[in-house]
């Protein structure tokens, strides 16, 4: 996907990238969650963003 620095989301909504700071910066805020929280998420569920959620007990 081409990476547009306009857009209001991350570059794959279908995916929890920690690889990139204003992804994270995103999925952050969109999951309400500290950065921390997010990794523990991360490595405990994958990068799904619906598995992510879950884990999180948050709407994806």
């Amino acid at each position: 996907m081409i990476n547009d620095h306009n857009q209001a989301g991350p570059p794959d909504v279908n995916h929890v990238s920690l690889d990139d700071a204003e992804a994270v910066d995103y999925w952050t805020r969109r999951f309400g969650v500290s950065r921390e929280e997010l990794e523990e998420a991360v490595d405990t569920v994958g990068e799904s963003v619906d598995a992510v959620a879950a884990y999180l007990n948050v709407a994806p």
